[in-house]
């Protein structure tokens, strides 16, 4: 059997094959988990901003690209140089943790291309510390108001990320370390000692003048009790109690109760008794 007939038949296959494995990368494509995907195409330099393409296998014209992105968590960790409301410079390490709008990828890389976290990101970051810290003292950043100066950045940082046209959205913004000059640090921590001490000074003061306090009104309400009492103390209320502290005593099985002659005020003598 003469094969050669089908010579032409398998050159052209393997012609037709060739150029499909070819041109496979520029028609079919592969967004991965947690990537995103925008075309752009370069016959009429339109990018579709509207169809974001979601993970999985997708085919597109040859004459037209496709840029991916990584829509998971990123996370920067900028040390940087910041002066304090009065001037003084401190250092401060920041964590940021962001990712794009998954749904705005088109719009980022309009503006920023696939460079964002350099050209939008880290900027913003920068300047919103540099800002924020620039309105308190080195002892407030410091110590007193650090978590409101940590939710001072994260909020204003997080309004310029998420604006229309960044389309980022920011997940947490930590102060790692805050470092001041060793003379300034151990004048604050001195101060804040000196301060404690100043409060629990103050508080067993206000213990004592508490406990005094409490002592006069008691003594105060016992002189008037005794003035009450004294002044309701008649010759005749204490007969009549004798006489029912006596008739108490001469009822008690107890008691050998003798009565011989009076005693004084006109009460009867007790004698014996077990």
């Amino acid at each position: 059997m003469d094969n050669r007939k089908y010579l032409p038949l398998i050159i052209i296959t393997a012609i037709v094959l060739i150029v499909l494995l070819t041109i496979s990368n520029s028609i079919i494509y592969k967004v991965k988990s947690g990537e995103r995907a925008v075309i752009f195409n370069t016959l009429t330099g339109e990018l579709d901003k509207s169809n974001v393409i979601g993970p999985g296998f997708h085919g597109k014209v040859p004459w037209s690209d496709a840029y991916i992105y990584d829509v998971t968590e990123n996370q920067i960790e900028e040390t940087m140089d910041v002066l304090d409301k009065n001037g003084l410079n401190i250092n401060v390490d920041i964590t940021v943790r962001f990712h794009p709008v998954y749904d705005s990828i088109g719009e980022i890389y309009e503006t920023f291309r696939l460079d964002y976290i350099r050209r939008l990101v880290i900027p913003e970051v920068r300047s919103t510390v540099r800002q924020v810290m620039g309105r308190y003292t080195a002892e407030e950043i410091y110590s007193t108001k650090r978590p409101e100066v940590e939710g001072s950045i994260k909020t204003e940082t997080d309004a310029i990320l998420g604006a229309p046209g960044n389309n980022i959205e920011m997940r947490a913004l930590l102060i790692r370390s805050i470092k001041l000059p060793e003379q300034i640090r151990l004048a604050i921590e001195n101060k804040l000692t000196q301060e404690q001490e100043a409060l629990a000074y103050q508080f067993r003061l206000d213990k004592e003048k508490s406990e005094a306090e409490r002592k006069r009104i008691a003594a105060e309400g016992e002189a008037v009790a005794n003035k009450i009492i004294n002044s309701s103390l008649t010759d005749e209320l204490l007969k009549m109690r004798g006489i029912e502290a006596t008739i108490d005593i001469s009822t008690s099985p107890n008691s050998k109760v003798i009565v011989i002659g009076s005693g004084k005020e006109g009460l009867p003598l007790i004698l014996g008794g077990n």
